[in-house]
């Protein structure tokens, strides 16, 4: 047989997913991993991506976006993880890989939020803020809903990034789907490793899917767009030209 079919006969073989080495443990370590690297990493960037995209520190906001952004791509995560495993905070379970993966979702939220909102259109701000509103009611009712298409893929980026490199846990003695390859590694099963690589790249787009139906749902306007019942709303009426209303 060769590797695909042994790879499926691996996957579809029930023993395989149960147990606490089986593909449900693994999964559910690994969407515990990378949910709580996702968290941290939107904690730590959208609001410094918003407090510079909205003005505080302008001039050196997107220098500063720019500069992380690279460093942080340019520094592999495999080399930081070591380094922090080999620390001090070795000692302390999957703290080394949090930090590991926390630090390399940073630039891609940092970057898309800061750009969405520091390249919002400049007429709609300035008209909103003639009419009066506060600096907080700009930022939340105009400026992230301009910039929500490109927040919202900086944080898909973001998320596919961090489950496809959360396999790197399990270098760490850490759990998630990277012991299923491992595991294969360790016993020479070519069948098994590829199953494993299967199962992330299947969890990575099955992610990528989920928070693209997410940003379509919650895209801001999206029900004043639609009429009752999901219904499209209707077409305006056209209003006759300026030219004819006065010639009438």
């Amino acid at each position: 047989m060769g590797t695909i079919p042994d790879a499926w006969e691996w996957l579809t073989t029930g023993a395989n997913w149960s147990g606490e080495a089986g593909v449900r443990h693994r999964l559910a370590e690994h969407l515990y991993l990378s949910g709580i690297c996702l968290a941290l990493a939107c904690a730590v960037a959208l609001p410094l991506a918003l407090w510079l995209g909205h003005g505080g520190g302008r001039r050196f906001g997107g220098a500063l976006a720019i500069n992380i952004s690279n460093a942080g791509r340019a520094i592999p995560t495999f080399a930081v993880l070591v380094l922090l495993t080999l620390g001090p905070l070795g000692r302390h379970g999957d703290l080394p890989t949090i930090v590991a993966l926390v630090l390399f979702a940073v630039p891609p939220l940092l970057t898309n939020a800061y750009i969405g909102i520091a390249e919002a259109d400049r007429d709609v701000v300035q008209a909103a803020r003639g009419m009066g509103m506060s600096r907080w009611q700009l930022l939340t009712r105009v400026e992230v809903p301009l910039a929500f298409p490109l927040l919202m893929t900086g944080v898909r980026t973001a998320a596919v990034q961090v489950v496809a490199t959360a396999t790197l846990a399990a270098l760490a003695a850490g759990g998630g789907l990277g012991r299923i390859i491992t595991a294969g590694f360790a016993t020479y099963d070519t069948a098994q490793v590829v199953a494993g690589a299967t199962l992330v790249a299947a969890l990575a787009l099955a992610v990528e899917g989920l928070l693209a139906l997410a940003q379509r749902l919650l895209a801001p306007g999206r029900a004043i767009r639609r009429g009752p019942r999901g219904a499209p709303a209707p077409p305006a009426r056209p209003q006759p030209d300026p030219v004819e209303r006065s010639t009438t």
